[in-house]
């Protein structure tokens, strides 16, 4: 590419706007062109606006952005959006309606009949969603992310699912501190301590995404798959990292070692185009006892991997196993650039 596509970040000053920025600052094929945030910060510097907590430096160019609000227009085609749940819906519509490509990482969109919950080695085929969609908006989209867990969650059942056929699953979650956000849990709160519930529908959610993602598009609509999902979910005192214990009943019968090597031969059309964020293997098969762990896994691949260990066979289920995902990169923000790369690989960008 001779020249970047401009970009905008939605919620450019929170937690996720800041994962954006961090790893858009080098990017091959885009650029950040405009932030958007609060009316709080509007017209500000994003150096002035923003409280920077990432470990690499502010890059310059967007420190120097003047910050713009939320009844602002935007022009750059693709806007990626870091908006909390509260503002996220409508803001995000509207600038579907105006012809942009909205990637988002906000829950508000992700259920829609004609969003697609894209996870691009898992389901490239529904962006034909699109358009259905754009039939509705008149001009651009929304495609949507899975919530944090459910990216990890859904690429270690995709590869059992293909191979064996899912017929039910379980899942426990231990969730990072930086999946709530800044200032998030308050430290009395979670120090020496596992608090069992997130809200915002967390476990509605981790139940219901991945059987849309693993479902089909056909015939203008989502079909969701067929089977069962339990989850129940942990906040814990992690800084990144979302650590699952999967528990999962298959439709034929695969042993720890059948297992194995569905997922560690796991790749998708992100691979095949060795497009700019894709890890090289999107599934990591550890071998060591006690891994992974948030510490020592969570950034394999720039934090893209997903990183599965003590996978075994079980009594009650049939396999059982230990996945993990850095919630706000593969997560959140590095889930939304891999598949704005596979909109623009595509052809659908406006």
């Amino acid at each position: 590419m001779t020249q970047k596509i401009p970009v905008g970040v939605l919620g450019a000053t929170g937690a996720v706007g800041q994962r954006f920025i961090q790893l858009l600052a080098d990017h091959p094929w885009f650029e950040v062109a405009e932030l958007l945030a609060s009316d709080r910060s509007a017209g500000k510097s994003y150096r002035e606006a923003c409280v920077w907590r990432l470990a690499t430096p502010l890059p310059e160019r967007v420190a120097s952005m003047t910050v713009r609000g939320p009844e602002d227009a935007l022009s750059a085609p693709i806007q990626f959006s870091g908006l909390d749940s509260s503002v996220a819906g409508e803001l995000e519509a509207r600038l579907a309606a105006r012809g942009h490509a909205v990637v988002s990482n906000a829950r508000n969109h992700r259920m829609a009949d004609d969003v697609p919950l894209l996870i691009p080695e898992v389901n490239p085929d529904h962006l034909d969603a699109l358009a259905v969609q754009r039939k509705r908006t008149g001009a651009g989209y929304v495609v949507t992310n899975p919530n944090c867990s459910v990216i990890g969650l859904a690429m270690a059942l995709a590869p059992l699912d293909r191979a064996f056929g899912l017929e039910s699953a379980a899942v426990v979650t231990l969730q990072a501190l930086s999946g709530a956000g800044y200032p998030g849990v308050a430290s009395l709160d979670v120090a020496d301590n596992v608090i069992p519930y997130i809200g915002g529908g967390e476990e509605e959610k981790i139940e219901a995404e991945p059987r849309k993602i693993l479902g089909r598009f056909a015939a203008g609509a989502f079909t969701p798959a067929d089977f069962t999902l339990s989850a129940s979910v942990h906040r814990v005192a992690v800084s990144d990292g979302h650590t699952m214990a999967i528990f999962a009943r298959l439709r034929s019968k695969a042993s720890a070692a059948d297992a194995k090597r569905a997922l560690a031969g796991f790749r998708g059309e992100p691979q095949d185009k060795e497009l700019p964020s894709a890890p090289r293997a999107p599934i990591h098969v550890l071998d060591a006892p006690d891994r992974p762990q948030p510490r020592l896994d969570r950034d394999r691949e720039g934090g893209m991997a997903v990183s599965v260990g003590r996978v075994r066979e079980d009594g009650l289920f049939q396999l059982k196993l230990e996945a993990l995902v850095h919630n706000t990169i593969r997560g959140a923000a590095g889930a939304a650039i891999l598949n704005a790369e596979l909109l623009r690989e595509r052809g659908l960008l406006p």
